[in-house]
């Protein structure tokens, strides 16, 4: 298995750059009416997740602050979750869709707090002079 070495290479970041981008081509579609309080906040919301990943990754020098970053995260995809829930209630999304998108950001979540819970294997090594 090779070393991961850039945040682009996780798992759970290609994973949310993938559903934000389908979010982004499922609310093209929504009405004009709702670009502010539901087109533009879903977008934002889903994109900042892969977003506040590659933040975390680069704050993983010091453990508090990438488990920080990473529970930050973690509230962006359930803002996400909550975007779709409304999208589908509103009948501006298919069910299958915000079912199908909803279980991606499960998934995200639980990546997530895997690597929050478990940090040490993602944490840098102190180099000693």
């Amino acid at each position: 298995m090779k070393a991961i070495r850039h945040h682009w290479q996780l798992d759970v970041y290609k994973l949310s750059v993938d559903a934000a981008m389908r979010i982004f081509e499922l609310t093209k579609d929504f009405p004009r009416a709702e670009m502010y309080s539901l087109t533009d906040p879903i977008r934002r919301s889903s994109r900042s997740v892969a977003g506040q990943i590659a933040e975390g990754w680069r704050k993983r020098k010091y453990e508090a602050a990438f488990v920080s970053k990473l529970n930050d995260v973690e509230g962006e995809g359930a803002e996400t979750q909550s975007w779709l829930e409304y999208a589908v209630k509103c009948s501006y999304m298919e069910r299958s869709a915000g079912r199908e998108l909803h279980r991606i950001y499960d998934r995200i979540l639980g990546k997530l707090v895997n690597m929050g819970n478990n940090p040490h294997p993602w944490l840098l090594q102190k180099t000693r002079p």
